[in-house]
C-alpha cells in the first residue's frame, strides 16, 4: 500500500505542477497581448500604417528648439504668404465697403470664429487619429459629420448674433443680416477644412500636427472673407 500511496502523491504533484505551468503560460500570453494593445496607437501614429520607433517618439524632447523652428518656418512662411490674399480680397470689395463701412467691423470677428471652429475640428480629428478610433478610410464620414456640425452651429449662432448686432449694437439691418447669413457658411467651411486637412496631410505623407492648424487658419480666413463679401454683394439692400 505504501508504494501505491507514494505513486499517487507523485502523480498529484505532477498534475499540480503542470497546471501551474499552464497558468503561467496563459498569464504571459495575456501580458504580451496587453502590451501590444497598449502600444498600438503609438505604432500607427495619426491612423496611418507607418511604424514609429521609441527613438522617434522621444526625439521631440531631445530635439533643439532651433531645429523645431527650422522644421516649421517653411510652412508658416507659405501660409503667411497665402494670407496676403485677404488684402487682395479687401481691396477688390472696396466699393462694397465704401457703401457699408460697418462690414469692416466684423471681419476680425468672422476670422476669429472661423479659426475657433476649424481648430475644434482639427483637434478632434487629430486626437481620434492618434487614439486609433478613426482611420484614413473613415475620412468621408468624418468630414461630412464635421461639416454638418459646423453648419448647424453657424446657423444657431447666426440666429443669435444677427439680432444682437442690430438691436444691441446699433448695426444697420442689412449688415446684421449679412453677418447672420455668413456665420453658417464660415462655420461649415471651417469645420470641413479642419477635418479634411489632417487626412490630406496623411495622404501626402506630411505631418498633420505641423500643417493642419496653420493651413486651416489660412484657408478659412480667405474663404470666409470671400463668402462674407459675396453675400454682401448678392443682397440687393446692402
Amino acid at each position: 500500500m505504501a508504494p501505491k500511496s507514494a505513486t499517487a502523491k507523485d502523480n498529484a504533484s505532477a498534475a499540480v505542477l503542470n497546471e501551474l505551468k499552464e497558468t503561467i503560460k496563459r498569464q504571459q500570453a495575456e501580458i504580451a497581448s496587453l502590451k501590444k494593445k497598449k502600444a498600438a496607437p503609438a505604432s500607427h501614429g495619426h491612423g496611418g500604417d507607418v511604424d514609429i520607433s521609441e527613438e522617434e517618439l522621444d526625439s521631440y524632447l531631445t530635439k533643439p528648439f532651433f531645429s523645431l523652428a527650422m522644421q516649421r518656418i517653411g510652412w508658416l512662411a507659405l501660409f503667411l504668404a497665402s494670407l496676403s490674399l485677404t488684402a487682395i480680397i479687401m481691396n477688390g470689395f472696396e466699393h462694397t465697403l465704401s457703401r457699408q463701412i460697418e462690414l469692416a467691423y466684423f471681419v476680425p470677428l468672422l476670422a476669429g470664429h472661423g479659426g475657433n471652429t476649424g481648430g475644434q475640428s482639427v483637434g478632434t480629428v487629430l486626437s481620434a487619429l492618434s487614439a486609433g478610433s478613426i482611420h484614413v478610410k473613415d475620412a468621408p464620414k468624418v468630414i461630412g459629420k464635421e461639416a454638418m456640425s459646423g453648419l448647424v452651429m453657424g446657423t444657431m449662432l447666426g440666429i443669435v448674433v444677427g439680432p444682437i448686432a442690430h438691436y444691441g449694437m446699433g448695426i444697420s439691418e442689412p449688415v446684421s443680416t449679412v453677418i447672420a447669413l455668413t456665420l453658417p457658411f464660415v462655420s461649415a467651411i471651417a469645420a470641413f477644412l479642419g477635418s479634411a486637412i489632417p487626412f490630406i496631410a496623411i495622404w501626402l505623407h506630411l505631418d498633420p500636427s505641423v500643417i493642419s492648424g496653420p493651413a486651416m487658419t489660412s484657408f478659412v480666413d480667405v474663404c470666409g472673407l470671400m463668402s462674407y463679401f459675396l453675400i454682401a454683394l448678392t443682397l440687393p439692400f446692402v
